[in-house]
């Protein structure tokens, strides 16, 4: 874990509905990252807000020293992140938490993400492709508006599927239903997931469903980011209800671990 420490911003991207790409120089980071972790950055002057934001880290390149992160403007703290220019720095801890895991057996690996949870499946599936790993990447939106980033997979030879629920870019409907028509029994080496909590909830019973081991990144609210507030406990199954915390047993889980119908 490197941090926290004072990192210069290189670029900010508006990418339209107050959604920002966000790169920033911290070669200790890009070092030490895997998918599925995330940046914990103060968002304000001093401490206000007090909490920092957990963002999850959607590049990583370990040769430019850099790292970029995907958000959107939800409140003040986010609003005066969007306002960093080149050359400003910002206080980030991280890289933070457990990232995917590695496919457990052979086959091509299945990501799914809705709307902003694109995000660290970006970082994963050029790791996969990099590792010779066939990867079938299926993003989903309200719109096509709400369809970020894929370009940088198509160049890099991975050809995104897309599901809109206005029909506005490729299949009508929820992802969820376009995972459904791809997925067949043990067909895939694993299933990877981010995005809304219902769309991960019925990722995990397709994936069950198939036989294919799946793992799902949660998004939870987070005031220290290290474990120890435990305020962004979960429930997970084993006997009696219990609780991670997903800024540190997390953020990825696997599927069946979590606790869905406590949650």
């Amino acid at each position: 874990m490197a941090g926290p420490i004072k990192v210069p911003v290189v670029s900010q991207q508006a990418l339209g509905g107050q959604v920002y790409h966000l790169v920033l120089a911290a070669p200790e980071v890009a070092a030490a990252a895997v998918p599925g972790q995330f940046l914990h950055l103060r968002v304000g002057e001093g401490h206000d807000p007090l909490l920092r934001r957990p963002l999850s880290i959607c590049e990583a390149d370990r040769e430019e020293g850099t790292v970029a992160l995907l958000y959107q403007v939800r409140g003040r703290g986010t609003a005066w992140l969007a306002g960093r220019r080149a050359g400003e720095r910002l206080d980030v801890l991280g890289p933070l938490g457990r990232g995917f895991p590695a496919p457990p057996r052979d086959g091509p690996c299945f990501l799914v993400g809705g709307g902003l949870g694109v995000a660290p499946l970006l970082f994963l599936a050029t790791a996969l492709h990099r590792g010779g790993i066939p990867v079938v990447f299926l993003a989903g939106a309200e719109s096509a508006a709400g369809l970020y980033r894929l370009s940088t997979l198509t160049a890099r030879g991975i050809a995104p599927a897309v599901a809109t629920v206005d029909g506005s870019a490729g299949y009508r409907g929820p992802v969820t239903e376009l995972l459904a028509r791809y997925l067949r029994p043990q067909a895939a080496a694993a299933l990877y997931a981010c995005g809304p909590r219902e769309m991960l909830r019925e990722v995990a019973r397709l994936g069950a469903r198939a036989e294919t081991p799946t793992f799902v990144s949660l998004e939870e609210v987070m005031a220290c980011g290290t474990g120890l507030c435990r305020g962004c406990a979960v429930p997970v199954r084993g006997g009696r209800t219990r609780y991670e915390r997903v800024c540190a047993e997390g953020p990825v889980f696997p599927a069946e671990r979590v606790a869905w119908d406590a949650l």
